[in-house]
């Protein structure tokens, strides 16, 4: 069963997942974090930014590897995942750009129609991160239909980084990146699959506001479905979800989660 951390808001996940990162640098220097856009993980970067300044801590050989991103878009785009994780990690953090990755890097924009570049980019990918010894911690988002990373409800939890068909609510919701023009918004995407997520070796999923409550119940007390693709986390060995109270409104044993928490040890963290 994952970990379930009920906190006031969004600056206190930030500072668990920040003191979580920081010990594990301290101890692999050239540590793997899994990289994820969206609103959710900001408040944990700036806290982890704010940490690796004030205690001085060396991020220089530090590692990253993203979830996904957009196929056909330019990585110098704006709203690509490329632009998007240099803007909010990879500057704040002050890491090595050369060592934090994108899936859609190797293909600079291509369309999904150049299968020369498109077919094999997904296996080209989970190779580099086996390559790097895999991921040590994962950060993730949560839709409110349960999908993680572009893993829509239905996606295989067995499956590996590969091209993915965006559905119509996706493109509507991700509109608002695009000058409200869900024309400017691509069809494709790559995405780490839930199988290669699983074999991160410490999950953290954030999630905040009522809109993410359902999904929350049935990631944690749900059974485990393709249908809530997060449901795959209960599997994992290392899972740590952290809520808000709006997030975690919908759950039943919410006392049991804050009386295993307030009784942890310190030593073991997260």
């Amino acid at each position: 069963m994952a970990e379930i951390i009920i906190v006031d808001n969004e600056a206190e996940a930030g500072k668990l997942y920040a003191d979580c990162v920081a010990d594990l640098i301290r101890t692999k220097p050239d540590a793997v974090l899994g990289l994820a856009t969206g609103s959710s993980p900001l408040a944990a970067y700036k806290a982890l930014a704010a940490k690796v300044e004030a205690e001085g801590i060396d991020v220089s050989h530090v590692r990253g590897f993203a979830l996904d991103e957009y196929l056909g878009l330019p990585l110098e785009h704006p709203e690509s995942y490329h632009s998007t994780i240099h803007r909010t990690v990879v500057e704040p953090l002050g890491l090595n750009p050369e060592l934090v990755h994108v899936p859609g890097d190797v293909l600079d924009g291509a369309p999904i129609e150049d299968g020369d570049k498109v077919a094999h980019a997904g296996e080209a990918y989970d190779a580099a991160i086996e390559a790097a010894g895999g991921i040590d911690v994962q950060i993730l988002g949560i839709g409110a239909d349960g999908h993680i990373g572009f893993n829509e409800p239905g996606s295989s939890l067995a499956s590996g980084t590969r091209v993915k068909t965006l559905v119509q609510q996706t493109r509507v919701d991700n509109a608002r990146f695009f000058d409200d023009d869900i024309d400017q918004v691509p069809t494709h995407c790559i995405t780490q699959g839930v199988g290669t997520i699983l074999k991160a070796r410490h999950l953290v999923l954030l999630a905040f506001g009522e809109n993410k409550a359902e999904a929350i119940a049935q990631t944690v007390e749900g059974g485990i479905s393709a249908f809530c693709p997060a449901s795959a986390l209960q599997l994992h060995p290392h899972a740590t979800i952290i809520v808000d109270e709006a997030a975690a409104s919908q759950l039943r044993h919410k006392d049991y989660y804050r009386y295993a928490f307030a009784h942890k040890p310190a030593w073991q963290g997260i």
